[in-house]
């Protein structure tokens, strides 16, 4: 079980990068906020080595998405 930890760990912390590089080219702080909640995720389950953080930092991003925090939700066509 550490294994898969460990693997969708990296995974949520490529994804904080890659939010937090996203932030810097568009200016958009819910990308900040999400990068944050990706990261924090992934390092909480590499400290205490436990699934949960991860499962809440999934579901945390996604009422971020949903409270409109992702920046292409304006309702313009893209």
């Amino acid at each position: 079980m550490a294994i898969v930890i460990y693997i969708i760990s990296g995974l949520f912390i490529l994804l904080a990068i890659g939010l937090i590089f996203a932030y810097y080219r568009t200016k958009h702080y819910g990308l900040m906020v999400m990068a944050f909640a990706y990261g924090a995720g992934a390092g909480l389950a590499l400290t205490i080595m436990h699934w949960w953080p991860l499962a809440a930092g999934f579901v945390l991003v996604w009422l971020l998405r949903f409270l409109g925090l992702d920046p292409w939700h304006d309702g313009s066509e893209r």
